[in-house]
């Protein structure tokens, strides 16, 4: 049964949870989908993990179809399977079943016409977008069966990219990294995995089945990505040339798409595919024997401690120079290890930590950025970043590499490589964003920047998801109904609201970024009110009511009684209509805090006269006692004279 009409995405299409489709998703999860403006139009839907952002830039990019690509249609979120919030991307149904259903050899002309052709043509439309596809492998592809139907690539929008992709498929320089941080590479990246598919499909069977990732990683940068995968099989003449030349090591050697659509002239790019220079005798990394220089660089970046101590020894340098015989590497690697007068490092791990990334870079210019063990490449740090919240020591690698602007140093150590004042500037971009105080600030604004589809993670908001703006009133709502006492914006929340703000909330962000302790419960509301006008223009009485147990308080401010006693029954006038712009108006009078601090002031100068009199009086007290005393004694006396005066005339006038 298809979800109710209010779980459309984009208002036009359903999922239906019921009737799952294990072999369409290329791994992922997916299910059939039913466009309701065109019944007869075939559709999936792949469901999107929430730790596993989906790529936002290829979303928009492709809104008209490829031939040949299951393009995105539709995004957005709908109930999953077992009721739980989800989100999922709606593309075209394949046509048939995917090249993993049934693995058996393929004729070389087959392969021709019915793969490479139609793939390099896919590759090439998607490169004129300036789209990558990064999920080229068996599962991922499909054919329309006996029909002798062109091979269509699969979706490849619903995850970061090349994130499902195993190191089969993946050049060295992208395999060695963090799974969601391979980055968006290049359609160079792409040819190297469709040369991986043509040669298991030439072949019949899976190379190197026997050997976990790890194992094919190594194996490629010991003998090169060509002779690990090909090794002893025999290939058809034009399908071995063309592969050659396809698993070049270097992006910029292998042919274009452009290029392989004609097999004839792109047999004569197989030059470029040479396996790497060999030592005459290995350098030990710890465990790692490394043979060449990709396969050294390798093994300083994965034992990073061990690495280091060896670049410090000059082991290092004296093995590229005598062993390897390459002088050049081996000098500039000297010249970065050498010590500059005036270097006086402030953080003794961060110098140890940026050798050995800057000294990869220097032995393998096709290398991601390594640091501490962990390898991304720059466009690939935010979804790394999302991933890396289940696992504490990669999420604190990650954040080293952005507090200490690593980006810019790798680039800078291979220049020729990446346009290094651009990577330089994100580095600093990506510090500023993580350094920003305040409860919009932070790791989690760097993670919603990064990462623009990411569903905000609060705890607020558990059984929802929430991954535009527009969602957050209503969901907010369904939280404080749930649970009348919490707080509705935390750290998680302000950092989302931060991240997709338009203009008009840009004041409220801000705020909320600086911290203010006083500033951030009516600042709160103010952004709140804003989201309610904005996207959600009816009643919200239970959010309102949580906000109005914060906020209260703030009554506590104004001076006059009666004043207070009546904007407390106007704010629960407020809280029962639902409209948080009403509870702003009653807390946020600017007239009447005005007149309320006049009044308290002309009663506070009053106070301050009676205390004045009233210490004057007690000061005086002890002056007015001696004079009382005084005067006592004096009327006293003068009763006394009196007295005796009246008892003399008496005695006088007999």
């Amino acid at each position: 049964m298809a979800n109710p009409p209010e779980t459309l995405i984009a208002g036009r299409f359903s999922v239906d949870t019921a009737r799952p489709l294990p072999d369409a998703g290329g791994g992922l999860p997916a299910f059939a989908a039913r466009d309701e403006r065109l019944a007869d139009a075939a559709a999936i839907a792949i469901q999107v993990a929430r730790d596993a952002p989906a790529r936002l830039r290829a979303l928009q990019m492709l809104g008209d179809p490829i031939e040949g690509v299951l393009c995105p249609m539709a995004h957005g979120p709908a109930p999953g399977p077992l009721g739980e919030p989800g989100y999922f991307v709606i593309c075209t149904a394949p046509p048939g079943p995917s090249l993993a259903t049934r693995l058996h050899r393929w004729q070389e002309h087959t392969l021709i016409e019915l793969l490479l052709r139609p793939a390099a043509l896919a590759l090439e439309r998607l490169g004129a977008r300036n789209v990558t596809h990064r999920s080229i492998r068996l599962n991922n592809v499909f054919h329309g069966g006996q029909s002798r139907q062109p091979a269509v690539l699969g979706a490849a929008w619903a995850a970061p990219p090349a994130m499902h992709q195993t190191a089969l498929f993946e050049p060295p320089y992208a395999a060695m990294c963090h799974p969601a941080g391979r980055g968006e590479g290049s359609i160079a990246d792409d040819v190297y995995a469709l040369g991986v598919l043509l040669l298991i499909l030439a072949l019949g069977h899976l190379p190197l089945a026997e050997l976990d990732d790890a194992a094919i990683l190594r194996r490629k940068l010991d003998v090169g990505s060509h002779d690990a995968l090909v090794g002893d099989e025999r290939l058809p003449p034009v399908i071995g040339d063309l592969v050659r030349g396809m698993l070049a090591e270097d992006p910029e050697h292998r042919p274009t798409p452009a290029l392989l659509l004609d097999p004839a002239v792109a047999r004569g790019r197989r030059v470029a595919a040479r396996p790497p220079r060999r030592a005459q005798r290995p350098l030990a990394i710890a465990s790692t024997v490394a043979w060449n220089a990709r396969a050294l660089a390798h093994a300083l970046a994965v034992e990073p401690e061990h690495g280091l101590a060896a670049l410090r020894s000059g082991a290092v340098v004296h093995w590229l120079r005598r062993g390897l015989g390459d002088a050049m590497i081996a000098v500039r690697l000297d010249e970065l290890l050498r010590p500059r007068a005036g270097d006086t490092p402030s953080d003794e791990v961060r110098s140890e930590t940026s050798t050995v990334m800057r000294a990869v870079a220097v032995i393998d210019p096709l290398a991601p950025l390594c640091w501490r063990g962990t390898a991304v490449w720059p466009d690939g740090i935010g979804p790394a970043l999302v991933a890396a919240q289940r696992d504490e020591t990669q999420a604190s690698r990650l954040e080293q590499l952005i507090a200490h602007e690593a980006i810019g140093g790798w680039a800078m150590a291979r220049p020729e490589r990446c346009d290094a004042a651009l990577l330089r500037v994100e580095a600093r971009q990506h510090r500023a964003w993580l350094a920003t105080p305040g409860l919009a600030g932070g790791l989690p604004r760097l993670l919603y920047l990064l990462n623009p589809l990411l569903p905000c993670a609060s705890r607020l908001l558990d059984p929802y998801w929430v991954g535009r703006l527009m969602d957050l009133p209503a969901a907010l709502e369904a939280a404080a109904a749930a649970n009348p006492t919490i707080s509705p914006v935390d750290g998680h929340v302000a950092a989302f609201v931060a991240a997709h703000a338009e203009r008009r909330l840009d004041i409220e962000a801000n705020l909320l970024a600086s911290g203010e302790p006083d500033a951030i419960d009516l600042t709160a509301l103010r952004l709140l009110a804003q989201l309610q006008m904005r996207f959600h223009p009816e009643p919200l009485p239970a959010l309102a009511g949580a906000v109005a147990a914060k906020v209260g308080p703030l009554l506590d401010s104004w001076h006059n009684r009666a004043r207070r006693e009546q904007l407390a029954e106007s704010l629960r006038g407020a809280v029962q209509s639902g409209m948080l712009a009403a509870m702003v108006s009653v807390l946020e009078d600017p007239a009447g805090r005005r007149a309320d601090a006049h009044g308290a002031a002309i009663a506070a100068a009053e106070l301050a006269r009676i205390d004045t009199e009233l210490q004057r009086i007690v000061d005086g007290a002890g002056e007015r006692g001696r004079s009382a005393e005084r005067i006592g004694h004096e009327i006293a006396a003068g009763v006394g004279l009196a007295a005796l005066a009246a008892a003399l005339a008496i005695v006088a006038l007999g």
